[in-house]
């Protein structure tokens, strides 16, 4: 725990950080924590040595020869709680991308608020070279931040792309320099602890929202959620010290 913020960091370097059933359970745990957590008000999730995530480890208990896997099991009892609870979290969640990001690491690292990435990242939907379909909230992510036909693109062929090219694409917000890397994420993190953490939640509901509301229903829901916003002590504050010409003193969720 740092100072209004949580480092959650995925350690099975070995093998490239790939997930087993006890990293799944110890990431929900350390996100059950931290969201329990009212003095933590953004997380910076990153992976151990040189890689932040290479999706699943098929040799912990999900494929044995001779026999036909149910890998929905696997999807409904890990992936798809995860990605929910990380898609739920009421506060930023800083992805520092420090290396490659195969098949559910990538997605998982794209379901994130603010993706950063190393020059040396690479990011690859690996999931054609198995026979298998985009999961973590790929099939959803991709075409919404890449577009329809990179999206098939990068799907169908699961060639990896680099951190630049992920850039420029609009996957991601941000490449650095490898050593800058987690600079960057520290501060991002330390702004995101002083700021108005129940504003950005809802902030966040809203985006959500929007990817599949018409126009009108959003609207409804920016008029509802600006009136949660209103009731907050962070507006009233940041009104206060506007009119005073100080910087503001939010005190996130409550």
């Amino acid at each position: 725990m740092r100072d209004g913020y949580r480092v959650l960091t995925l350690n099975r370097p070995d093998l490239l950080n790939a997930f087993s059933a006890a990293l799944h359970g110890a990431l929900m745990a350390a996100l059950e924590a931290a969201d329990a957590d009212k003095s933590c008000r953004a997380l910076i999730l990153t992976g151990a040595g040189r890689g932040f995530c290479a999706g699943q480890d098929l040799s912990d208990g999900v494929f044995t020869p001779g026999e036909t896997p149910d890998l929905s099991i696997t999807i409904a009892r890990h992936y798809n709680p995860l990605m929910r609870k990380l898609r739920d979290l009421p506060m930023p969640i800083i992805c520092a991308v420090n290396g490659v990001a195969a098949g559910a690491g990538a997605n998982i690292a794209l379901g994130c608020d603010i993706v950063l990435a190393a020059r040396s990242a690479k990011f690859i939907q690996s999931f054609a070279r198995l026979g298998l379909v985009p999961d973590s909230g790929g099939s959803w992510l991709l075409p919404r931040l890449a577009g329809r036909a990179r999206a098939r693109g990068l799907a169908l062929l699961g060639e990896p792309i680099s951190a630049e090219q992920a850039e420029a694409w609009g996957l991601i917000w941000k490449v650095l320099d490898d050593d800058a890397l987690m600079t960057e994420a520290h501060r991002l993190a330390t702004h995101f602890a002083t700021q108005p953490t129940t504003g950005l939640a809802l902030m966040k509901k809203a985006l959500d929202a929007a990817e599949t509301n018409d126009f009108d229903t959003q609207l409804d829901l920016e008029c509802e959620l600006q009136g949660d916003a209103g009731r907050t002590p962070d507006y009233i504050e940041g009104v206060t010290a506007f009119f005073d010409k100080r910087p503001a003193k939010f005190v996130g969720r409550f």
